[in-house]
């Protein structure tokens, strides 16, 4: 933790000294998938999983997303004997990490998952970085559980590369999940509980207000 915080201080210092220059769009400029699975008439919860570069700040804003039951911090994309933060942290682990969202699609869509995801979570045009977090496990994915998360995960990214709605082409792979571990106690609901930290409250505070700001129909206070 005091890695983040020392990481988040020094980003800071640099970006207001010399201006931040990223090509992360306003989610008013990012439109709605075309390909999108339809509300489900059928009650019921489904999973997505995806990762965005440090989970604290991916887990707490979908946990205001309208629709969104449970939200868990983990790993994903390697083995089990590896998913352990000291371990993940090196880079060496195949891990990202990532979020597990359960999710009643008949309140929300996978599509308008991935649009929160796009507009307002991260930043997808950053190759395995964001922020001041760098190394393969902060990369930007989505694993998909079935084809019908991967046409429409194929199908969004496609669409916004498209229409150029980043300044640099989008790199978040797609990949098939595979498992996703639940990460330590500790990293569970981390914004909640430490509001006012500094990594907090420079990178992920402003995410929550995005949210709120510019999908207020997808925003939920809680």
């Amino acid at each position: 933790m005091i890695r983040k915080s020392l990481f988040a201080a020094i980003f800071l210092i640099v970006t207001v000294a010399a201006g931040c220059s990223a090509t992360k769009a306003s989610a008013a400029t990012i439109p709605d998938p075309a390909v999108d699975a339809p509300l489900s008439t059928i009650k019921g919860e489904q999973t997505a999983v995806i990762a965005g570069g440090c989970f604290w700040g991916v887990e707490a804003v979908f946990e205001h997303v309208k629709g969104v039951t449970d939200v868990k911090s983990g790993y994903s994309g390697g083995s089990a004997s590896s998913a352990e933060y000291g371990r993940v942290r090196s880079g060496r682990t195949g891990h990202a990490e990532a979020v597990q969202i359960t999710y009643d699609p008949s309140k929300v869509s996978y599509g308008q998952l991935l649009k929160v995801f796009f507009a307002v979570a991260h930043d997808p045009t950053e190759l395995n970085r964001q922020g001041p977090d760098t190394g393969t496990q902060y990369r930007s994915a989505i694993f998909y559980a079935d084809e019908e998360q991967r046409r429409i995960a194929q199908a969004y990214v496609d669409q916004l590369n498209k229409a150029k709605v980043f300044g640099k082409p989008i790199v978040t792979q797609i990949t098939a999940f595979k498992a996703f571990y639940e990460a330590e106690e500790y990293h569970q609901d981390y914004l909640a509980h430490h509001p006012d930290q500094p990594y907090i409250v420079y990178n992920d505070q402003p995410k929550l207000e995005s949210l709120r700001r510019e999908l207020p129909d997808l925003y939920v206070a809680k």
